[in-house]
């Protein structure tokens, strides 16, 4: 029987090996929609990371109590509640990046980030192993969030935080802040991380060999 990872494994795991965007590919839709400006990937990132971390918690705690035909309906249910206290939080006191945002917020339900975590890792582990597996991938996918828009943003407008960064005279790749750099962008990145994680496992036989 396979050991499951410990808290500390499942936090670095997330972070890059199994970065959720550049590894796992999920959560593709907000990481698209989202990164055009880094206040609102921060968002996106802080609203995910607290229904992940919430919905994990919760998860394991219930766990020895779910039914195998139920548990997607259940995990659902949990992570709903937690996503409708984000929208109503947002709207009450962050109201221009609530509309920015649109309906974003609410389709975080349907993250499979969050989802997957729920079925992986929370409803087989420990409260302490489901947070900081929490924690981990919601670290990583604000790294990819923060990453994607912090190139989109720069090369847009030349701009980080709506502050001038590179100088006025230098020429604005509009493209990058529309739908279409958010791909090119995500491409470039994702074979970056790629071709990191290849060569660092080439280096670590080479060491063991």
């Amino acid at each position: 029987m396979a050991v499951a990872p410990t808290p500390a494994e499942r936090f670095i795991q997330g972070i890059l090996p199994e970065n959720p965007v550049y590894r796992q590919l999920l959560g593709l839709c907000p990481t698209l929609a989202v990164t055009n400006g880094l206040q609102a990937a921060l968002t996106m990132a802080g609203a995910v990371a607290f229904v992940l971390f919430c919905a994990n918690i919760v998860t394991s705690t219930i766990r020895h109590l779910l039914k195998p035909h139920l548990r997607i309906v259940i995990f659902t249910l949990i992570i709903a509640t937690f996503v409708t206290i984000t929208d109503r939080f947002l709207a009450a006191y962050m109201y221009g990046m609530s509309k920015l945002l649109g309906p974003y917020i609410p389709l975080i339900i349907v993250n499979c980030i969050i989802i997957c975590r729920c079925e992986v890792c929370a409803s087989r582990q420990s409260v302490f192993a489901a947070g900081a597996d929490a924690l981990g991938q919601a670290t990583g996918f604000a790294l990819a969030l923060v990453s994607i828009a912090a190139v989109r943003e720069l090369l847009g407008s030349g701009m980080l935080f709506s502050v001038q960064v590179l100088p006025e005279s230098w020429p604005n790749w509009v493209i990058m802040i529309l739908p279409p750099g958010a791909f090119m962008t995500l491409g470039l990145l994702v074979g970056a991380v790629n071709w990191f994680e290849q060569r660092r496992s080439e280096q670590a036989e080479s060491e063991r060999g």
